[in-house]
Order: structure tokens, then sequence, then C-alpha cells
């Protein structure tokens, strides 16, 4: 054997003394050490891991995705028990070597690939076949059969029938006696509008006072009046807000023929009757029927999530100037989901395109939006 470092370049080992020469020993003690190495090392990589994903955790009790137990069930198994025992902080080692169980069962399962006894009925044909007897009331089994075949598609009319029951769907004639909510508000919405109540808290000398908002919002443009506010609204002033809403010149229903009222006691018989000499039909919504005046309910939870959550109102007249800063906010700045992300009185295009976009606030910042200078 050779080792290098004498003069000439090779030095046997006869070279050295007999006390330091290399021995069985020696190379057996060199493998034990790199097994340890490799062992530290893989202790390393797991507690290295391991702090990885408590660093990734949101809050103080650990939860683990499906991702996070993947990879400590990789790590963890190349230790063992014994040495899991020692270092795992989190879980305990049975969890870590079960998640790698789950993860090699995982894998070599071929349930997915399992093609079924009988093939059911393609979903696009069954969502065509829901979507016809949905948009369709009256449609019963051999007319939604027909269509079918209009478009391609020969399916028979107990297929249909058990297609619609499965969906919850019943058939034709009690389907069609049933006119859904959601379907007389799109068909009537160009004449529809909707009312309610919100309360806001004042903070004045004597305390807190509460002060009610009543408005109104149109369904198909989205456009909203804050048509009063008092702090103990009575029959009176509805009756002189219901004569303001119906203006012949410029009332904010001039134009409407509905509108959805819940069973608030504000609207007493005199502001129904005025509504009704003007031409619009109050529609009264169940008790507790929340859902049904969703418009007008969104409009809310808008208003107070961005503006008065995060301010506190001095005094009626600060009050009434929120309300008119997030009105104008509401018509000329901000996009709405239900027509479309557009603006509901949209301003010009501007005229150069190379402007320089500002941000322009309301409220001292509260609100905000964005336009192109002119040049």
């Amino acid at each position: 054997m050779v080792i290098g470092g004498a003069p000439g370049g090779v030095t046997d080992v006869t070279a050295y003394p007999r006390d330091v020469r290399p021995t069985a020993l020696h190379f057996v003690l060199l493998t034990f050490a790199g097994l340890v190495g490799r062992s530290e090392a893989r202790a390393i990589a797991y507690l290295l891991e391991e702090n990885r994903v408590l660093r990734e955790l949101p809050g103080k009790r650990p939860r683990l995705d499906d991702a996070q137990r993947r990879r400590l069930a990789v790590k963890g198994h190349a230790l063992g028990r014994k040495r899991l025992a020692e270092l795992c902080g989190i879980v305990s080692p049975d969890t870590i070597l079960r998640w790698y169980r789950r993860l090699i069962a995982a894998k070599y399962d071929a349930s997915a690939g399992r093609r079924p006894g009988r093939p059911r009925q393609r979903e696009v044909v069954r969502d065509l076949v829901l979507a016809m007897a949905r948009e369709n009331p009256t449609w019963g089994y051999t007319r939604i059969r027909g269509a079918l075949a209009n478009v391609g598609h020969d399916l028979g009319r107990s297929s249909i029938a058990r297609i619609l029951k499965e969906a919850g769907l019943t058939p034709a004639p009690e389907r069609g006696a049933r006119t859904r909510w959601s379907t007389f508000l799109k068909s009537h919405r160009l004449c529809l509008a909707a009312a309610d109540f919100f309360t806001v808290e004042v903070l004045g000398l004597r305390g807190l006072v509460r002060y009610h908002v009543f408005f109104v919002i149109q369904l198909a443009t989205r456009r909203v009046e804050i048509a009063a506010v008092r702090h103990a609204p009575d029959g009176a002033l509805m009756q002189q807000v219901a004569r303001n809403l119906t203006d012949p010149i410029d009332g904010f229903l001039r134009a409407k023929r509905y509108l959805i009222l819940d069973r608030d006691p504000l609207y007493t018989k005199a502001f129904r009757r005025l509504l009704r000499d003007a031409g619009v039909e109050p529609l009264l919504l169940p008790t507790r029927s929340p859902n049904l005046n969703a418009f007008a309910e969104r409009f809310v939870l808008s208003i107070k999530s961005e503006c008065l959550s995060r301010m506190i109102p001095l005094s009626e007249r600060h009050l009434r100037h929120i309300l008119r800063e997030y009105a104008a906010h509401y018509h000329l700045d901000r996009n709405h989901q239900g027509i479309g992300n557009q603006l509901i009185e949209p301003r010009p295009a501007p005229a150069n395109t190379n402007g320089r976009v500002v941000r322009r606030t309301r409220l001292g910042g509260l609100l905000s939006f964005y336009q192109r200078r002119a040049a």
C-alpha cells in the first residue's frame, strides 16, 4: 500500500514507525465515523425541515396540511422510531411513521383508475337537463327530451326523470306552479326597488345616540338614495319620505312599479297607501328573511365595512356629511360587480391616455379612487 507525502512522491507504509501504521481498526473506525456522520446529517435535515414547517404555521397550535405531513414523513422515516423519539418536537414518532405508511399506500392505490361497472350519463347532458328544467319551470319530461333532441342528444324520459329527482327538482306541474324569488327579481328588476333601515351610533355630548338611516336602492342600476336620517323616526316622517320618493318630477321611485319592504312597523298603512296612489306597489317580505332583500343588505354591508365601522360620527351633521361623501363615492368612484364591475355613473374617458395616474380621496383618505391626470 502506498501513501503519498515523502520525497520522490512515493513512500511505503513500512517507512512509518510500527506504532502509527494504519491497521484494520483504523479503517473500521473511519467507516463507523462515516456512518455516524450520515446519521447526523439525516437528523439535521429532519430538524431543519421541522423548523421550516413550524415557521410556516400561522398560529401557536400546529395544524399541518398534506404537503407538510408528506415532507416530515419522508424525512422522519429515514431516522427510525428510536431516533425520532429523541428529535421529534411537534408530533409523535408514531404519527410521522403513520403518515409515511399512508404515503406509500397512496402511491400504490389504483382505485382512481378503476372503471365503473355501468357508465353514468355524461355530465354535460346532465347539466343541460337541469338547466332546461330550472330555466323553464313548465317544461315536462317530454318537452325537455324534445329540446335535447334539437341539440343532438337522445335521452329517454325515465333518464330525465331520474336526473331531476336526484337534483331535488319536482315534476313540471309542481315546479311550474311556483315562481322563484330570484326569477321574479330578474324579470322585474328594471321596475323594482328595495328599501331598508340601518342604524348608526353617534357620539355626542350626551353619549351615544342611535340614528336610523332609511335608504332606497334601484335593483337594475344599483343607484342609492339616502331618504331620511333621524334619531327617532315616526309615521309622519315616513309619509313625507313617501311623497318625496314618488314626486312625479324628481322622485327616486317615479319610474318604478314595485318597492320591496320588510315587516318594519314604520312602513305604516298611510306610507304604503301613498306609494300605491303614486303607482308603486309595496312588496312585503316574510318575517326574518333578509336574503329576500339581498340588494339592500349588500349596500348596508358595503357602507358599514368600508366607511361607518372605520369612523366615529360626532354629531348628526357629521353623520350626514359622511353619508353624502360615501354616496358620492358609491355612485362615481366605486366599481360594482353586480353591473359588470362598472361604475354606476362612469366619467368620460380621458383624452390623454399618457397622463399620470393619481390617487383621489374622500373623508380624509378613508375612501380612495384613481384617475388619470390631464396633460
